[in-house]
Formats: structure tokens, C-alpha cells, sequence
């Protein structure tokens, strides 16, 4: 078998969203075992039945809740059981409050405390436990994943006359993130471990005409991006061509930060 990624077994949580279901595609092509982790059982099927038979012996899916530590132990322990011990990791997961999305002036201190714990503080339990688990192996390598939001404003006059919002907590979250991603790499040096992360732009998915057309006003040849966009720069970090790269925030977002 050929492939960047032959040899590898990859957990991915998120695995049943956008950006979740294009790396899981993606890496599967390239050859690695993966584990798809998520709170959607019927989500996870329905992923796996669009697969052919020849690459599903090297796909398990696994319910699971990453937004608590036990739920976080469990999917480790029913991954290595699936797999072996794991090489690789993608945190995709992206828990949401009943809140989430209120206008600045309308959060609600306890939707606010439930998102900025559930993603963000989740993100860096997952990477507590995950990197553990590298550590008593033979190392490994974990992308998270933030956003474009996370290292400039909103472009808030894109979305005037539309129904649809940037959260402040969104932004909070996503630059803590990037945060995470240096700290963990410094942090776990010489342990041929590598942490980095993607910044993707917006996902088109249907979004306000007139949205669209300022958003892509703001980039350089695409506008909106597919989720495959963003997969094949998780792939490529978790790659053997990005040996040498470490704690970085890989930017895809067709020039909209420029």
C-alpha cells in the first residue's frame, strides 16, 4: 500500500463533521488506520457506509463525549483497543452550548461557561491525555484545529443584513487554540512529539447569498473553501514531509488575512 500516511493509526474527533469527515476521507486514502470519534452514532455509520469494503477493515467508529475526562479516557482506551497504540490525532470536536451564537449584548454567563469548557478547556484535557499517551510510546504527532477568527477580528460588515453572527467566545476559544498548540509543542520538546494547528476560513455550507459575495470580496481566488481544502493541510502536518514543523498555526484561508 502507498501512501503518506501507511503505518499510522490516527484518532479523530469531530470525525461526523465538515472538517472532521474530509481528514478522516482524506487520511484513509493515504493509508492510515483511523478511529472516528463522535457524539453521533448515526452520524458515524452512515460515514462509514459511503466507504468501500476494501478500506473499512481500517475504520472503527467510536461514540464518544470528549467534552468530559471520562468520556475522553474511554475513547482512548476503546481506540487502542481498536487499533493498536495510536501515532496520530485530530481534535475536530466542536461541542456547542443551547446558547451559542447569542448576540454580544444577550450571553448568558452560564452558556458562556459551558462553551468556553467544553471547547476549549476540553481541547487541552484531550491534549493532556493523548500526549500521555505518546509519551509512553514512541511519540506522536496532534493537530487541532482553530480558526481564521482566531488571529484576526470579524469582518463584521459581512455580516450586516444576515442572520448570522460571529460569537465573541468563538474568537476566544479559537486564539486560545493557537495559544495551546506553541505551549504544548515547547512544552513536550525532545519527545518526538509534534503539536500544531490549522486556522481554516469560512466552510461554504449554504450560507446568505449576500454573505458569500463580500466574504469572497476579501480573498484571492476561492472565496469560501471546501472541507477537503482545509483536510489536506491536517494531512500534510501529520505527514512525514512536516517532520521539522512544530508548535506552528497553518493558515488556509485564501488570502482573507491578508
Amino acid at each position: 500500500m502507498h501512501g503518506r500516511l501507511v503505518g499510522k493509526n490516527l484518532l479523530i474527533t469531530g470525525s461526523a463533521g465538515r472538517i472532521g469527515s474530509a481528514t478522516a476521507r482524506a487520511a484513509i486514502s493515504e493509508g492510515a488506520s483511523v478511529v472516528l470519534a463522535d457524539i453521533s452514532g448515526d452520524k458515524l455509520k452512515a460515514f462509514k457506509d459511503t466507504l468501500s469494503s476494501s478500506v473499512k477493515a481500517r475504520v472503527h467508529p467510536l461514540i464518544a463525549d470528549v467534552t468530559t475526562e471520562a468520556g475522553i479516557i474511554s475513547l482512548l482506551d476503546q481506540a487502542v483497543s481498536a487499533t493498536g497504540p495510536l501515532t496520530s490525532a485530530v481534535h475536530s470536536a466542536y461541542p456547542t452550548s443551547y446558547g451559542w451564537g447569542s448576540p454580544f449584548e444577550k450571553l448568558r454567563a452560564s452558556h458562556l461557561h459551558e462553551d468556553l469548557a467544553n471547547q476549549l478547556g476540553g481541547a487541552i484535557l484531550f491534549s493532556q491525555h493523548i500526549l500521555r499517551h505518546f509519551q509512553a510510546h514512541t511519540g506522536g504527532d496532534l493537530v487541532h484545529i482553530s480558526s481564521i477568527q482566531g488571529i484576526c477580528s470579524p469582518k463584521f460588515e459581512h455580516y450586516e443584513g444576515t442572520t448570522m453572527t460571529s460569537p465573541i467566545e468563538y474568537s476566544t476559544i479559537k486564539a486560545g487554540v493557537i495559544a495551546m498548540t506553541r505551549w504544548l509543542a515547547k512544552y513536550h520538546s525532545n519527545q518526538n512529539i509534534r503539536v500544531n494547528c490549522v486556522s481554516p476560513g469560512g466552510i461554504l455550507d449554504k450560507q446568505d447569498p449576500e454573505f458569500l459575495k463580500r466574504y469572497r470580496s476579501s480573498c484571492t481566488n476561492y472565496g469560501m473553501l471546501s472541507s477537503e481544502q482545509v483536510a489536506s493541510a491536517v494531512i500534510f502536518l501529520l505527514s512525514a514531509e512536516a517532520e521539522a514543523i512544530n508548535g506552528q498555526n497553518l493558515i488556509v484561508d485564501d488570502g482573507w488575512s491578508l
